[in-house]
């Protein structure tokens, strides 16, 4: 490979373990801030996209649009229907012990993915949506790429502070004790319902956000890009890998895992043609084993959660 060739192929994995960063510092407000189990991260990533799709591409035959909107606003808007998805489907299920959640998240994600696919009048069904706008595109020439990668850069580091700024507050505190000893916080005038829902709503508006940035990375999204396996296991395993409960642990871990999934992908590659396909499920069980020594060896994560500073004391 040469010179350009490998760092276009840095460029272009940086940007995905970016977008993966986004999803798992959403998943982290979720779990590592409040405990909740939510194993339907697919459905609002897949909701991110589509709005922002729907958006922002011109009319077609085949799905809703010619909207034509501004990428910021298909981006906004992203951002709200997943967390309008996250408070409705929040007051049926947060009432919910921790695995029941789960179990509720992982069939609202399939019907998410059943809608998609069937409405073709609205998401062009199993045919997708293509021709979507790439944020920035012709700013500088020839730099297009880069300048993506900059921008999920930024949208990292934006996301970031502000999830570190609520983690430090007393809110953040609240939602801390709630994840810990739930009956104590009750018992101490804390309305666990509606911190847990607010807490929920913000990780699914991020994951809606990181949505919308892999549709207009990509420029074609279809059902099968939101694959359980793709959207909600992995997402999983960063957040484990890098360390709940804390956002920098949560963007390396995106970017180590993803790593690790690419670089199965050139070694499963090697592999004859007649054994590709077990190949694949090869690299998902890879991923599955280092989670169980993960788990086994440093359950805390490689950056464990610390207590954090308050916020109007200097770090």
């Amino acid at each position: 490979m040469s010179l350009v060739g490998l760092a276009s192929y840095l460029v272009f994995f940086l940007t995905l373990a970016g977008i993966y960063a986004l999803m798992a510092q959403g998943l982290n407000v979720q779990w590592g801030y409040a405990g909740m189990l939510n194993v339907g991260v697919a459905a609002f990533f897949a909701i991110g996209a589509y709005t922002s799709a729907i958006l922002t591409t011109g009319a077609s035959d085949g799905h809703l649009g010619g909207f034509g909107l501004p990428w910021p606003l298909g981006f906004i808007a992203a951002m709200a229907v997943a967390g309008l998805l996250g408070l409705g489907i929040g007051i049926v299920t947060l009432k919910l012990r921790s695995d029941y959640l789960a179990i509720a998240t992982i069939g609202i994600a399939e019907i998410v993915r059943l809608v998609l696919k069937n409405e073709e009048w609205l998401t062009g069904g199993v045919r997708g949506i293509a021709g979507i706008p790439r944020p920035l595109d012709g700013l500088i020439a020839g730099q297009n790429a880069l300048l993506l990668l900059a921008l999920i850069v930024a949208l990292i580091l934006v996301v970031h502070w502000a999830l570190e700024r609520a983690h430090r507050s007393p809110w953040g505190r609240v939602l801390r004790g709630i994840r810990d000893n739930e009956t104590a916080a009750r018992a101490m005038g804390k309305d666990s319902l509606v911190y847990r829902m607010q807490a929920f709503v913000m990780g699914c508006a991020i994951m809606g956000l990181a949505g919308a940035a892999y549709a207009h990375f990509v420029g074609f999204i279809s059902p099968e890009a939101f694959d359980p396996v793709f959207a909600t296991f992995i997402v999983w395993v960063m957040l484990i890998a890098g360390g709940s409960g804390n956002n920098k642990g949560a963007i390396l871990g995106a970017v180590v895992i993803w790593a690790v999934w690419s670089g199965t992908q050139f070694l499963t590659g090697h592999f004859p043609a007649q054994y590709q396909t077990q190949a694949g499920a090869l690299r998902v069980l890879m991923i599955g084993v280092l989670l169980q020594v993960i788990l086994i060896f440093r359950p805390e994560g490689l950056l464990p959660e610390k207590p954090p500073a308050p916020i109007w004391r200097k770090e």
